[in-house]
């Protein structure tokens, strides 16, 4: 999402130095190396969760800490202790609300789909350009009421938004199919770090999409494309929180019990 509130900044600092090496299938890495990574991140979000859950004793109205853990167990894929900390800033710090984009994530995650589509259409309130918080709705509203309903309830925005963000909008409008996304990303006249920067989205939401319609093995090679990008882990915030979202997802197809 564009928009932040304060401290997203857990995996950007702490897993940044393995993050752009990690993946679940052996595309690039053995499946060996793949394990060794996803325990020793795991083994990092438990330690992290640990001092947090220590500093909260001592400090428990301080928001930003609730923040951190909540990211912590969002990354870690314990996705109802994410809202219950997410909650839990909202309800110290009631101003929050209508940006926590997190929040619809992990309730998305949660499976309390109505709550996450309610989320991001509070949101909308707050930034009517972000079609990427548009997406996050289709999704909640397709696990709520069903692509029919979904579609009809996509919401529409009338200002311009960053690349490649109109293009996959009109996928989900069925205006557009992911080749045709790729390849305006491939003749567009740009560096290679913005089209590494607009691979990663193109390949991150076309894999969700294609997650949520159940076709299965397409979304896997669309995410771990996500996963392998080398801009989404270093570029952040946002986008290293996205970045997580990718690699969840794919777990989840991959091998959901790890999951919960």
């Amino acid at each position: 999402m564009r928009r932040l509130i304060s401290q997203v900044l857990l995996c950007g600092v702490i897993f940044m130095p393995f993050a752009s090496r990690f993946t679940l299938a052996a595309e690039e890495t053995p499946k060996t190396d793949a394990a060794k990574e996803r325990a020793l991140m795991q083994r990092k979000l438990s330690q992290l969760i640990d001092e947090l859950t220590a500093q909260i004793k001592q400090m428990p109205d301080e928001s930003a800490l609730y923040s951190r853990r909540g990211d912590a167990f969002f990354f870690q894929g314990q996705f109802k202790a994410a809202v219950a900390d997410y909650d839990k800033m909202v309800e110290l710090k009631p101003s929050i609300k209508v940006s926590h984009w997190r929040r619809g994530i992990a309730c998305y995650y949660a499976k309390q789909y109505d709550e996450a589509a309610k989320q991001f259409e509070i949101y909308h309130s707050f930034d009517n350009v972000d079609r990427e918080n548009g997406i996050w709705r289709f999704f909640s509203q397709y696990k709520a009421k069903g692509p029919q309903q979904a579609q009809q309830g996509l919401l529409k925005y009338q200002k311009d938004d960053r690349e490649p963000f109109p293009d996959i909008y009109r996928l989900f409008e069925g205006k557009r199919t992911p080749e045709q996304i790729l390849k305006n990303i491939e003749t567009a006249e740009i560096d290679d770090n913005e089209r590494e920067k607009r691979h990663f989205y193109a390949y991150l939401y076309i894999g969700l999409n294609e997650s949520i319609q159940g076709r299965k093995a397409t979304a896997r090679k669309y995410l771990q494309k996500a996963v392998n990008n080398k801009w989404g882990p270093r570029a952040g915030f946002g986008p290293n929180y996205m970045w997580h979202t990718g690699r969840l997802e794919l777990q989840l197809l991959t091998e959901p019990e790890r999951t919960k």
